[in-house]
């Protein structure tokens, strides 16, 4: 099939390309950029930004289905920036997606369109979890309205399904982990809280296998069409296990300090302040936002998305800890 990717240079952007390039399939990536090493596998390019309209429309001329997995993700910025790439990126999508009859949208979502405050989530299903309320980050905010939007447009001419991957780790990661290791190294790594609340976590090789599964299976009226999942590993651990384990498959020194909620809370209000009226450059080290997320629990139930389009994790922790510790040996 003709298949077009949003965000192909990104992380899971690669993973998801690849896969359907050894899947046989024609694959076309909507980047702002051009790599290299997506040419190298016969990855069509096509430079543009989500939120131009004609452009998207250019780029799904010919597609079949699409994965629009590009996004811009963070804990600071504007939220007319979120909300140009996040919805309107989106609502482009979908207009593509009506102009030239394509049938297939795989859309990647987050956890954080389910975020409350610290308001723990343990074995939750997007059944079960309701969508979030007073964010404090446009990031989640600007995903809500988008997944809403692209769960609303399922129907007999075009089948959705919305996933929503949990911290995607592993080779290749130029975000999650080399930001944990430098933090590490320069001493400025803290746990909120005790370290102790469970999460959930994606090795990269699986959250793509997530939405090759769905895209299988998704069809109008099947059983994950107009619906969201959450992805992971399916192996909830306390944060305090998981970090210093990618820590030290990373080869970074482990971590012990911790930073009471409170505490954190309040920093990341001043930050914010500061972000704000001065403004200085860069993300602040700590948002409410973070730190909320940072403290609570979160971990999810895989049986839904086992059970209507056959998703079982192929690589586990273990496994993919191994091969993380192998590409940083290189």
């Amino acid at each position: 099939m003709k298949i077009l990717v949003t965000g192909g240079g990104g992380f899971l952007g690669h993973a998801l390309c690849r896969g359907l390039v050894a899947r046989g399939h024609d694959v076309t990536s909507y980047n702002r950029g051009h790599y290299a090493d997506l040419a190298a596998i016969g990855v069509r390019q096509v430079r543009g930004d989500l939120a131009d309209r004609e452009a998207v429309l250019a780029a799904c001329a010919g597609m079949e289905a699409i994965f629009h997995n590009a996004a811009k993700a963070g804990a600071w910025g504007s939220y007319d920036s979120y909300h140009q790439a996040n919805v309107v990126g989106t609502e482009n999508v979908l207009a593509a997606c009506r102009a030239h009859g394509i049938g297939r949208l795989v859309y990647t979502s987050t956890p954080s369109v389910t975020h409350r405050a610290t308001h723990p989530v343990e074995g939750g299903t997007a059944e079960t979890v309701p969508y979030g309320e007073g964010f404090k980050a446009p990031y989640a905010t600007t995903k809500t309205i988008a997944e809403k939007a692209v769960l609303a447009a399922n129907g007999p001419d075009l089948a959705v399904v919305a996933l929503r991957p949990r911290l995607i780790w592993g080779p290749g990661d130029q975000q999650l982990v080399p930001r944990l290791v430098d933090r590490a190294r320069a001493g400025r790594l803290r746990f909120v809280g005790g370290g102790d609340n469970v999460i959930d976590t994606t090795f990269i090789d699986n959250a793509a296998q997530a939405h090759f599964d769905a895209f299988d299976h998704l069809a109008p009226g099947a059983a994950c069409a107009g619906k969201a999942y959450f992805i992971s590993n399916g192996e909830p651990k306390p944060v305090r296990e998981i970090v210093n384990a990618l820590l030290h498959a990373a080869g970074a020194p482990q971590i012990d300090k911790t930073l009471p909620f409170g505490a954190a809370y309040a920093i990341g209000a001043v930050c914010e302040g500061l972000w704000t009226v001065l403004p200085l450059k860069g993300e602040p080290p700590m948002t409410r936002f973070l730190a909320e997320q940072l403290s609570t629990t979160h971990w999810y139930s895989m049986e839904p998305a086992r059970r209507d389009f056959g998703y079982v994790p192929k690589v586990s922790i273990e496994e993919g800890l191994k091969r993380l510790a192998a590409s940083y040996a290189r």
